[in-house]
């Protein structure tokens, strides 16, 4: 038989969060009490409000085909919202709403890029961000941060990165994997470096409304009309709305980009669910507290949890600004208890101590590991204590 699979599908690295996800949860079915610290959403369940405006849209027969690109009445609640938290004024025809966040970066990146166009990649990164370039035929072009700098790249790094076939720069803030976030001072130097050699900057900003300990979320759209005009904003609810499951996510940005991104999608999905659209409605115009509560939740748990897993022998971790991820170094305990990598070393913590976390290897940084607390107090402390006896138990001097 020929080989039926293109080209572009065979480079495809599969999704490490996803995979260790899965293979937690083949271990929890066979009955073994496994403490999943590895998916990337929320603990809580999505708000009534938003609930309740989901099943009234039903009821009302809300339920056909909506425009490709989004219903306008959420449109203008996104843009309503963008003015609110952002201070960003956009028009109907520079937003799409997509099936979550994701999606709308794979539709983006199938629209802007060429075969053979360079995106620069901040390491670490969301371990999506390589596959999707590879498969619209762009280049990943990694430039990388380490502790030392907070896991945030510098404008004179991102000026040595940028050759004549680079067609944009991603920047996420709040950051996953490393939870850190980008100042006003550090994005007005990327952007005038983006400025200077005309490329796009691709700003995910999904995580904006985690922060803690007083810091503040600041879009790089926000500099200039000039740095707006290049800049693609990407948010949506999964996170700030513990909505994950809900798939909307939209961008904001130049209206060129956005219809053809929208005309990508009328023959891909054809439109976002219309039920979840509805409840994404009642997300951004409704009351937020529940918000609010959620990033105190998360805010209260990083605070116990930080200084605890930064007793663990061999386990070096910054404290994050934002999101709900933890990247320890673990590199020392690693090779301390045994393991010749760090990925062997996440493996028998998920086998033997029976906590799933990620290695950094997914995420470009293999000396690490992402933990989230996006779960109960309870279980995140049982975790670091099943961890933290697991390296003691095995440590060799």
């Amino acid at each position: 038989m020929k080989n039926l699979l293109a080209k572009r599908v065979k480079t495809l690295t599969p999704s490490t969060t996803l995979a260790i996800t899965a293979k937690a949860k083949a271990l929890k079915d066979q009955g073994i009490d496994v403490i999943g610290l590895g998916a990337g959403e929320p603990d809580f369940n999505t708000p009534q409000n938003i609930l309740d405006a989901a099943l009234d849209s039903m009821n009302k027969g809300l339920t056909k085909y909506t425009p490709s690109g989004g219903l306008p009445v959420l449109k203008q609640a996104i843009i309503d919202k963008l003015v609110r938290d952002n201070q960003l004024e956009y028009k109907q025809n520079e937003i799409i709403v997509g099936i979550g966040a994701k999606h709308v970066l794979y539709t983006l990146f199938q629209v802007i890029l060429d075969e053979g166009d360079e995106v620069i990649i901040p390491i670490p990164y969301w371990v999506s961000y390589p596959e999707q370039v590879k498969l619209a035929g762009g280049v990943p072009v990694y430039v990388e941060s380490d502790a030392s700098q907070n896991f945030k790249i510098t404008a004179a790094q991102l000026r040595e990165a940028i050759t004549d076939k680079t067609k944009a720069v991603i920047i996420n803030s709040p950051s996953n994997p490393s939870g850190m976030v980008y100042t006003r001072e550090e994005l007005a130097e990327i952007a005038a470096v983006a400025v200077e050699h005309d490329i796009l900057i691709v700003s995910d900003e999904i995580y904006e409304k985690l922060l803690y300990n007083g810091v503040e979320h600041f879009s790089i759209a926000q500099l200039s009309d000039e740095v707006k005009a290049r800049t693609i904003v990407v948010n949506g609810v999964a996170k700030s709305h513990s909505m994950t499951g809900w798939r909307i996510g939209y961008a904001a940005g130049d209206a060129n980009i956005i219809k053809a991104m929208t005309d990508l999608a009328s023959h891909s999905t054809s439109n976002p669910t219309t039920t979840a659209q509805y409840a994404t409605v009642e997300a951004y115009n409704g009351p937020q507290d529940s918000v609010e509560e959620m990033r105190q939740a998360f805010e209260s748990r990083l605070e116990v949890i930080y200084p605890k897993l930064s007793a663990i022998p061999g386990f070096k971790v910054l404290k994050p600004q934002g999101a709900f991820y933890l990247l320890p170094d673990v590199s020392e305990a690693a090779a301390k208890t045994g393991y010749d990598s760090v990925d062997e070393f996440a493996t028998a913590l998920l086998t033997e101590a029976n906590v799933a976390v990620i290695p950094g290897s997914g995420f470009g940084v293999p000396s690490t590991i992402r933990l989230s607390y996006a779960t109960s107090l309870e279980l995140l402390e049982e975790a670091v204590k099943r961890m933290d006896n697991f390296v003691r138990t095995k440590w060799q001097d």
